[in-house]
């Protein structure tokens, strides 16, 4: 039995997120119809992590074990054959047997990004959210700094069904940055892990505090311990793009 890892890329406006769910589309479930075909057996097809419904990604990381003996180079070619358009498969390689993509993972890094313009085009509308409102974009950039480091960060994590085993919610971000470049505003994040719905979760809030209802030490506020904040606002899906996964 072989171990393959995939990089893929994905357009997730039509799927309900990476993971499969009854009834629903889901890149996940797409992916493994199709390897599952070649094999002619189900093959579990793992990520590195679940991306919410209309998250797009640049570079998934997934693994996958397979008896096909076809080389790699093939493979990707045969896969990305059979996958709809936007599903891409980036690369193949043979991996340990004991790969994990989610468990062996050192950092992932995320993009929110926003169309400032007054007229968003056609073109970008899918992976842009368009905020042409007020914005005070140096309280944005001064304002993103403050989350790295280690923090717990319960306060920005939608509810999961995971919640009930009474995992931490404390992770490390490394870099956390906002930049504008012409009409777009991208907020770059790179952490240790994140959790669900987090980082538009913390989009939602850097905007929050561009629009001058939040401030530095509402941001701060969130990460002392016991501090009953709900989390959110949640920035849209559409803006969201998981950029890398390192190892």
């Amino acid at each position: 039995m072989r171990r393959i890892k995939i990089v893929l890329a994905y357009d997730g406006t039509n799927y309900h997120g990476w993971q499969v769910q009854p009834g629903m589309q889901t890149v996940q479930s797409v992916v493994e119809s199709v390897i599952s075909g070649m094999e002619g057996r189900a093959v579990r097809v793992t990520a590195s992590g679940r991306t919410d419904a209309g998250v797009h990604a640049l570079a998934q990381v997934a693994a996958f074990e397979l008896e096909n003996p076809i080389p790699p180079s093939n493979l990707q070619k045969a896969i990305n054959r059979l996958l709809p358009r936007d599903i891409r498969i980036l690369r193949v390689e043979e991996t340990a047997p004991d790969f994990h993509p989610r468990y062996h993972a050192t950092a992932k890094t995320y993009e929110y990004r926003i169309w400032r313009g007054e007229i968003a085009s056609p073109f970008e509308r899918l992976y842009f959210h368009h905020h042409p409102y007020p914005l005070n974009v140096e309280a944005i950039r001064a304002a993103a700094p403050i989350l790295e480091g280690e923090h717990d960060f319960t306060a920005f994590a939608a509810s999961d069904e995971r919640d009930e085993l009474g995992r931490s919610k404390v992770r490390t971000i490394f870099s956390s940055r906002a930049e504008l470049a012409g009409e777009r505003l991208i907020y770059r994040v790179r952490g240790s892990g994140f959790l669900k719905h987090m980082v538009r979760n913390v989009a939602g809030v850097l905007l929050e505090i561009g629009k001058g209802n939040l401030s530095e030490d509402d941001l701060r506020s969130r990460f002392e311990p016991g501090c009953g904040i709900r989390s959110g606002p949640a920035a849209p899906a559409r803006g969201l793009f998981l950029v890398s996964v390192e190892y």
